[in-house]
């Protein structure tokens, strides 16, 4: 090869896919300690939270992807990389299906919580591209999580989400957001999260099969109840 083609490589102009940077294992490292300080200190900072996420998954982002290539449903999900957008959502035809439906439900819940699916991060520095899809798939469909856990975007919410998500997916990033995000919570709110909400969402997140499988782009006319029945997550206390 010429020198040139080093060079461009040293560089990191070949990207694995748009948006990638190569990164060596100290400067992993030294991401991860700003990332979760910053996550900590803030966890309404998305990015940082993103950027934890994906120098601390390295464990567990192979062992969703195995999940996904040995189920049906989340294998065709991994070939054909369907992507939760506003500009691949219709969204007339979601907000026009019935009550109850998912599609229905999710609608309500961007339009209560004032939230959009294009607010997710692209993935930029996990250093394989099929893990950086799946990565960006558990950041798509973490708003349908809130859906069909039934919770608003709040900090309970939130806390309840991720501890839902830590069981599910093994993400440190997950786990540290479920042990961390507490801290700022009322004694009230407290009390409710350790009685009630955390025991069921642990329950729940044991139960429920692997909430990557599901091709949600595909069920939105389902009822919430359904496939909440059907992934194994019970009912909301």
């Amino acid at each position: 090869r010429s020198g040139e083609e080093e060079e461009e490589e040293e560089e990191g102009v070949y990207q694995l896919y748009p948006g990638h940077i190569p990164t060596s294992p100290l400067q992993k490292a030294l991401l991860t300690a700003g990332s979760a300080f910053m996550a900590l200190y803030d966890p309404y900072r998305h990015d940082m939270v993103a950027v934890l996420g994906e120098t601390t998954g390295c464990l567990a982002l192979p062992n969703l992807r195995d999940k996904m290539k040995n189920h049906p449903e989340g294998y065709r999900i991994l070939q054909e990389r369907p992507r939760i957008r506003l500009s691949t959502l219709d969204m007339a035809r979601l907000q026009g299906l019935p009550d109850g439906s998912l599609g229905r439900e999710y609608v309500r819940f961007l339009e209560d919580n004032k939230v959009s699916p294009d607010t997710r991060m692209p993935p930029k520095f996990v250093d394989d591209e099929e893990l950086a899809y799946v990565i960006q798939r558990y950041r798509e469909v973490h708003d349908l999580m809130h859906t069909l856990l039934g919770m608003p975007t709040n900090m309970l919410g939130e806390v309840v989400v991720k501890w839902f998500e830590a069981i599910q997916t093994g993400l440190p990033m997950c786990v540290l957001g479920a042990a961390f995000g507490p801290v700022r919570l009322s004694t009230r709110k407290l009390q409710v999260l350790a009685t009630e909400l955390v025991p069921w969402a642990i329950r729940s997140g044991r139960n429920a099969s692997c909430v990557l499988n599901i091709y949600y782009e595909q069920r939105w006319e389902q009822p919430v109840e359904s496939l909440r029945e059907e992934i194994g997550i019970f009912p909301p206390p």
